[in-house]
């Protein structure tokens, strides 16, 4: 089989696919469009090169050496863009640390990552101090602050980042690497035990930015990312690229502005004066925008906004739409760095109304180019795409993580049958769009039937005294399991357990549920537990609830 592989002239370049070029040689080359951070920055894309190759001399003075890994801990930011680009351009590792997790799940992280040097925002350094006696790892320690430098006795910082910078060298000689090195690692959330390491090539990367990009390029009517437009990220950085999209942002010459945290005031400031048109972010960050009473007074007509990390429910997906929002589902995982699908509709399904359009935004989408997903049975057989099957989830494609970091056994379950193994089950339709019906552990069996948690807390959430709602399955002798669901009512609004009861039986007298979904029970609480990344954390629900 060789004598079939292109001969190849020995002078010939063979350009592997490595982050640099995303930065050196974008679609659009342009040096003088804007970067902001907040109040505190704004500068250009020359400014961002040259900074790059700053951030590359300081570390490698620092002793940075390729396979050494570089953490970080910080809001989203005009610093973190620059080393997205800098730590795997010198043929090091970024770890993206999750600054929500608990003291303890960082100093795993750390450790478990082995990382060499750590970049950490003053606001965490409460943090910090809690576990640096504990840290095996690390010997460089780098201060960022918003501020003027900071003196601090109790870390022994090399320096803070703004200072160490200006006394670099923007010219750096970025070399050639082999386009499979590890570029990216970050951890899950870990909601059952401690959090699991994925990690990412330069391949895998670049190939996750072109597909996505020509996914978000190539649409007219709506869904779109075009050179025009101002992107604003509303996904933490940390997590899995913020979603690939800086990458892509980066490639388009466009606008970038990184709002630090999250609040709602600031978020919705940035939007209106920098004029901000694309975003992505959780549900719970599109109800807390939209809730906001600066939103009342605002024009948030046109913005565009991928919606994943969890269900986006129709009636929050309708009232964004009446706001002139244009939202869409993504849907991916840790796991898969991340984007696999998005819910792009047509002209003719733009022609529909709010309500008809988001039982189609809502759903997963159809896939992006080089994904292979499938939905099966146990035994890997694809199953017919006729909107009712409902199978797991597995996919093959070339940016999927190849295993968890030093978690062998972990690794072969995510992997089994050459497929990666979501952990998702959901239906597809005759023209390809996904949808998500739950996750594989969280199907709650009454009677013998199965009941999606996802699409009766849809159903809950349609009640129009809900603010939130998740459900959970429990044991019951007669039924097997019976839905539980957790109900927080909006302020100042009377409802009683008989009330949800009834608005479920409509559903299902329609036959639009099974009617298991009758048996469910409610209890009304004053919040609903979130993971450090805005999704329902179901696992501390049941130890809170059905213990």
């Amino acid at each position: 089989m060789s004598d079939l592989l292109i001969p190849r002239t020995p002078s010939a370049y063979d350009y592997p696919l490595l982050i640099k070029n995303m930065l050196l040689y974008p679609v659009v080359d342009n040096p003088d469009q804007e970067i902001v951070y907040r109040d505190h920055y704004r500068g250009n894309y020359r400014q961002l090169r040259e900074r790059v190759g700053r951030a590359a001399n300081m570390l490698t003075s620092l002793g940075v050496r390729p396979g050494q890994t570089v953490a970080v801990m910080d809001w989203d930011s005009h610093r973190y863009l620059e080393l997205f680009f800098a730590v795997p351009m010198i043929g090091a590792v970024l770890h993206t640390i999750n600054v929500r997790l608990s003291p303890e799940q960082i100093l795993y992280t750390i450790d478990h990552a082995e990382d060499d040097v750590l970049l950490v925002n003053a606001e965490f350094l409460p943090i910090l101090e809690q576990i640096r006696g504990r840290i095996d790892n690390v010997r460089t320690y780098i201060l960022i602050s918003d501020e003027q430098a900071q003196d601090d006795d109790t870390v022994p910082f090399a320096g803070e980042y703004e200072t160490l910078l200006a006394n670099s060298s923007p010219q750096f000689d970025f070399p050639d690497l082999d386009e499979n090195t590890r570029a990216t690692t970050f951890y899950t959330t870990g909601t059952t035990g401690m959090p699991k390491g994925v990690y990412f090539s330069h391949r895998q990367l670049v190939l996750h930015t072109m597909a996505l990009m020509v996914t978000l390029g190539t649409a007219t009517a709506h869904g779109c990312l075009h050179r025009d437009d101002v992107y604003m990220p509303i996904t933490p950085m940390f997590h899995v690229h913020a979603w690939g999209v800086p990458y892509i942002a980066t490639m388009l010459g466009l606008k970038q502005v990184y709002p630090g945290r999250y609040l709602p005031e600031t978020l919705l400031e940035l939007k209106e004066r920098e004029g901000v048109t694309f975003s992505h972010c959780v549900p719970t960050i599109l109800h807390m925008l939209l809730k906001h009473p600066h939103a009342a007074r605002m024009n948030l007509k046109g913005w565009k906004l991928i919606i994943g990390g969890a269900a986006l429910s129709r009636n929050l997906c309708v009232e964004a739409l009446k706001a002139g929002m244009d939202v869409f589902t993504g849907y991916g995982m840790s796991e898969t760095c991340p984007i696999l699908t998005i819910s792009q509709l047509t002209p003719e399904m733009l022609e529909l109304s709010p309500e008809e359009q988001a039982e189609i935004r809502c759903k997963t989408g159809l896939t992006l180019p080089l994904v292979d997903l499938r939905v099966v049975d146990a035994d890997l057989k694809e199953l017919p795409r006729d909107g009712a099957s409902a199978g797991n989830v597995v996919v093959r494609s070339p940016w999927l993580t190849q295993g968890y970091l030093k978690d062998h056994k972990a690794s072969e379950r995510l992997w089994v049958g050459g497929y990666l193994h979501t952990g998702d089950v959901a239906v597809r339709d005759e023209l390809g769009y996904l949808r998500i019906t739950d996750r594989s552990k969280d199907v709650i069996k009454v009677a013998g039937e199965w009941v999606s948690s996802l699409e009766l807390e849809d159903i809950i959430a349609h009640h129009p005294a809900v603010a939130e709602v998740a459900v959970i399955g429990r044991a019951d002798e007669k039924w097997g399991e019976r839905p539980l669901a957790l109900v927080v009512p909006k302020p100042s609004v009377k409802i009683a357990e008989k009330d949800i009861s009834h608005h479920v039986r409509q559903y299902a007298d329609k036959g639009v549920v099974s009617k298991q979904v009758v048996l469910v029970k409610v209890k009304f609480v004053d919040a609903i537990d979130k993971t450090s990344v805005g999704k329902i954390n179901k696992v501390a629900l049941r130890e809170k609830y059905l213990s």
